[in-house]
């Protein structure tokens, strides 16, 4: 794979030349734009991150996780753009400069968790467990192939967000966004389908990066990028999305213990003795010594530590740069960095106590049982009608459905791949409070104004 065709600046679904360029706003920034102003980034505001509806307003959420996550990816995109353009003199003939690695790299960051569903990746679990386990949610797959029912009983937020970009946001419009090829290439971690059947054992074939209904856009993508088809469904990852994922990671795992701390989950020693190990800096007691508190402390042990690792991964991906374009390395950045152990300690408190936390565990439980009510009552009410046997409650259910997600056809829809997945829409779209919500409203936990 090469980098003047890996960082195209072709629309997807507006035709095969790129836009006339803006002076000073680059087609990534736009994208980027384009991303902020949407509906479905919005909602991140009212998503978990890892502490559901939490009642402290300086908790993250997937917002401003997003947004961190960008800015992280900015700076790893322009430290490695700037290299890239020292090694292949041609990209300077494109037009390409080092901030426009930055603007990829960050567009596809701010993007990367805009599929998920309620209550983070428990969310995701409750969705696959519903159409695996539930008696409703086995009987809307009866009628599906195999390859259309590995979506659902596969359910992955990243695939999800895909589907947002190329077609549910801007619906209108062939390809949706109608976001550059770079951007989405680097946003797609795991360019394969959810009924994938390969042998490839790399980080990006574990999980879906597209469904079935979206194959014909990631398609599209791949060969305007010239990705590497691995000729079993599965395509070698576009270069920028092993950025992506570090960006995601450092800040994840360095801003969860942040969090943590200041909800009282973890103590400040613990935090300090594990963002250390990440920092390796001999004098660092002496700095944090000149510090007033711990809460001042905990602040600049995030920063260092970010800062530590996103010069680590820029320096690890500039070193396996060409295996990357060959696919002869499908690994993390930061398994292979200095820092690795530090990162290993890091995961592993988290596991151990955050992810792990009563009010984390009690929440996500309470999310299985809102996001299989909701499933149930949804796809009960929309097949009922597509098969002409809705009574006046399935009728009424179904007016709560945003006619946005029932699509050009509506309920009426003949498809019942189609029909499952607009639902799935609906529901996975909701922001966690919403859902909670409309739980209690279509149950009679509660009713409105009551």
């Amino acid at each position: 794979m090469r980098w003047p065709t890996l960082v195209s600046a072709v629309r997807l679904g507006a035709g095969d030349t790129p836009s006339a360029p803006l002076p000073g706003r680059s087609e990534y920034q736009r994208d980027f734009d384009r991303i902020v102003f949407s509906s479905a980034f919005r909602r991140l505001q009212d998503k978990t991150q890892v502490f559901p509806l939490a009642e402290s307003d300086y908790v993250r959420t997937r917002l401003t996780h997003s947004i961190e996550a960008a800015s992280v990816g900015r700076s790893l995109g322009t430290l490695v753009g700037a290299v890239l353009l020292q090694r292949y003199r041609e990209l300077g003939q494109h037009g390409v400069a080092p901030s426009d690695f930055g603007a990829m790299v960050a567009a596809a960051c701010l993007a990367h968790d805009i599929g998920n569903p309620p209550f983070g990746h428990s969310g995701e679990d409750a969705i696959r467990l519903f159409f695996e386990s539930h008696p409703a949610g086995q009987a809307s797959l009866a009628a599906l192939t195999e390859d259309q029912k590995a979506d659902f009983l596969r359910f992955e937020g990243n695939a999800q967000g895909f589907r947002i970009l190329t077609r549910l946001q801007s619906p209108a419009n062939p390809g949706g966004l109608q976001l550059t090829l770079a951007t989405l290439g680097a946003f797609t971690k795991y360019p394969r389908p959810a009924a994938y059947t390969g042998q490839a054992t790399g980080v990006s074939v574990r999980k879906q990066g597209f469904l079935l209904a979206e194959r014909d856009h990631f398609a599209a993508v791949a060969r305007g990028l010239a990705l590497t088809a691995r000729g079993d469904g599965s395509w070698v990852r576009h270069p920028l999305a092993y950025l992506v994922e570090a960006a995601d990671d450092i800040c994840y795992h360095v801003v969860d213990v942040e969090d943590a701390y200041r909800l009282g989950i973890l103590r400040y020693d613990e935090v300090k003795a594990v963002l250390a190990g990440i920092i390796a800096d001999a004098r660092l007691d002496e700095r944090l010594a000149t510090l007033g508190d711990d809460k001042g402390r905990m602040e600049y042990l995030r920063a260092r530590s970010i800062n530590t690792l996103v010069e680590q991964a820029a320096r690890r991906f500039l070193e396996v740069e060409a295996d990357l374009r060959r696919g002869a390395c499908d690994e993390p950045l930061l398994s292979r960095v200095d820092a690795a152990d530090g990162m290993q300690a890091l995961r592993a408190l988290g596991e151990a106590r955050i992810y792990m936390a009563p009010p984390v565990i009690e929440i996500e439980a309470a999310g299985f049982e809102v996001l299989a009510g909701l499933l149930a009552v949804f796809t009960g009410a929309v097949e009922a009608h597509a098969h002409g046997r809705a009574n006046a409650r399935e009728r009424m259910r179904l007016k709560l459905i945003p006619a946005q997600f029932l699509g050009p056809h509506g309920a009426e829809s003949d498809d019942p791949y189609e029909r499952l997945l607009r639902v799935t829409d609906f529901i996975s779209g909701m922001t966690d409070s919403y859902a909670v919500s409309l739980y209690k409203k279509v149950t009679g936990i509660s009713l409105p104004g009551g």
